[in-house]
């Protein structure tokens, strides 16, 4: 594989959306090869914009994955402050 093919595969599996749309990963795939592939430069800045616009759909179609944000942290310290301070009150 080429550079191209190797970076946009592992985003692909990063985005977890070959089973929410197979065919347009392999889509995204198959033009990164095209891009990797020997070839005029009309031909690979063709691919290079059908690819883009594939990425940038496939990147919406990605499930939104549970990572905490700063709020997020803030009331799980919150929790933590208030389950010790309620184990506290009961004599633990």
């Amino acid at each position: 594989m080429g550079a191209v093919t190797d970076k946009i595969t592992e985003e692909v599996d990063g985005l977890h959306v070959d089973e929410i749309a197979p065919g347009l990963a392999q889509v995204a795939i198959s033009l990164a090869e095209s891009i990797d592939a020997p070839g005029g430069p009309t031909g690979k800045a063709n691919a290079a914009r059908e690819l883009r616009a594939v990425m940038n759909d496939l990147r919406k179609l990605a499930p939104i994955e549970a990572k905490g944000d700063a709020v997020d942290d803030i009331a799980e310290q919150r929790e933590k402050r208030r389950a010790a301070a309620r184990e506290q009150a009961a004599g633990g």
